[in-house]
């Protein structure tokens, strides 16, 4: 592809994609060329709103009905933030349009939808990503050399996480994540996919032994047919004796850690998910040493924190931003890159086990 700019489609909106029009705004190798809904007055008022706060130079196209934006030839890629219930109708389409395609997660209701999706991409030759924003944060790149410096925290022994939040009335009762057949999968689609991926991407992608996964709690609304996970817990367990927690939850307040522990120390980030507010974000490297003199027990407390230079939002160094950057760039670059595809085929997969064995009451599940 010959051009300098990656022109998008918003396929849908839904309220995420209002933070994906700044972030498309800020890639700078990306245009924003249209926003499609069933209904053109509910495209043209999403443009209305996003763009008295975050205009864009020009102003993108209100498009009524799917099908007209996936025909449009002067649209690259397509932003997909459909509910998971309706999303492979729509994903398998964008590709045999010829569209690459950002998918927000999960990306299937199973394994075998995914696939399907992934399959249509493949066939089309087209790049596909899912919509994890931390993937492309410089944090990361930080964390990584932190772990393989052999020293910070010794052999990797535990991963820690959660990611809550504590969801009022209303979500519980009207949103569509509590309708079995918008978003199935509940708190483990929306928050405990964050939860697998950074404990995968931890360990390099290592395909887990087994995991174990426990329904805490669940609820739907009136209309939902079936009630969808609202507290979900489990274990993920490695070869070489790592194990990993996870807990997700609509009912507890908001909480988003990752706890790294070894041999020699730890390292912990308490925003894993969305950074906190602010020009800086970073990860706490913890050695601490216990010191016993006869009568006198001391606790040190020995922590070093790792700054990254990285806003948390609404920056173009910000990771929502070099999310669309990496992903337009590859789209210029005219060559898929299967690593995207591949970890997200394996996050959904390691998912789809914790809910199986949630089934079977918490029995160890084998994805040997």
């Amino acid at each position: 592809m010959s051009q300098e700019t990656c022109r998008w489609g918003i396929l849908g909106s839904a309220g995420i994609a209002q933070k994906n029009w700044q972030s498309i705004r800020n890639a700078g190798n990306a245009e924003l060329v249209a926003v499609g809904s069933r209904d053109v007055a509910n495209a043209q008022d999403f443009i209305d709103r996003c763009s008295a706060q975050v205009p864009h130079p020009v102003m993108p196209k209100a498009i009524g009905g799917y099908d007209e934006m996936l025909a449009s030839d002067e649209i690259d890629a397509i932003y997909l933030p459909l509910p998971t219930g309706l999303r492979a109708e729509w994903a398998i389409k964008a590709a045999q349009a010829g569209k690459h395609l950002l998918c927000e997660k999960p990306c299937g209701i199973d394994l075998a939808e995914l696939d399907e999706i992934l399959a249509a991409c493949k066939e089309a030759g087209v790049q596909f990503m899912d919509g994890v924003m931390f993937m492309h944060s410089d944090r990361l790149r930080d964390v990584r050399k932190t772990l393989d410096d052999g020293e910070s925290i010794g052999k990797l022994r535990r991963i820690a996480t959660q990611f809550s939040f504590c969801a009022p009335e209303e979500f519980l009762t009207e949103n569509i994540r509590m309708h079995s057949d918008l978003e199935p999968q509940g708190c483990m689609g929306d928050l405990g996919w964050y939860n697998l991926r950074f404990i995968l991407w931890a360990m390099n992608y290592q395909v887990p032994r087994a995991v174990t996964g426990r329904l805490l709690n669940s609820s739907g609304r009136a209309d939902s047919p079936k009630p969808v996970p609202t507290e979900f817990s489990g274990e993920i367990l490695f070869d070489g004796d790592v194990s990993a927690s996870y807990y997700c939850s609509f009912l507890t307040e908001h909480q988003q850690f990752a706890h790294l522990s070894g041999t020699k120390g730890n390292l912990c980030i308490d925003d894993f998910v969305l950074p906190f507010y602010g020009n800086r974000i970073g990860h706490t490297v913890s050695n601490a040493n216990f010191d016993c003199d006869v009568c006198d027990f001391r606790m040190e407390r020995r922590e070093t924190q790792v700054p990254t230079e990285e806003y948390s939002s609404s920056h173009p160094t910000a990771q929502e931003s070099k999310l669309f950057r990496t992903f337009s760039s590859l789209v210029l670059g005219g060559q898929p890159d299967s690593h995207w595809p591949d970890v997200t085929r394996l996050t959904q997969r390691t998912l789809m086990a914790c809910l199986e064995s949630a089934e079977k009451g918490g029995s160890e599940v084998s994805l040997s």
